[in-house]
């Protein structure tokens, strides 16, 4: 990866208490880190639906799934060490 802006992704719904948090558990990790989030609300986005359902929140990096239900600090962790190169 390179030094390029940084962005994980979080699918979630809005009234899902997992996924409070998982966005509380991930803001100290990737403070001052320079990556930003963008939150998709499937309740809002129904393309989503199928890929997601009940499964949220769910924590991407692009393409890659960094975890699904609890925030996997080590897989975040290491994305950010990956994405600094």
């Amino acid at each position: 990866m390179s030094g390029g802006p940084r962005e994980l992704t979080l699918y979630l719904r809005r009234w899902c208490h997992l996924c409070d948090e998982l966005l509380a558990a991930l803001e100290p990790l990737i403070a001052g880190q320079g990556v930003s989030v963008r939150e998709i609300d499937i309740d809002e986005h129904e393309e989503y639906e199928d890929a997601y359902g009940e499964h949220i929140p769910v924590l991407c990096a692009g393409e890659r799934e960094l975890c699904r239900h609890r925030l996997d600090e080590q897989a975040v962790r290491a994305y950010l060490l990956e994405s600094r190169a």
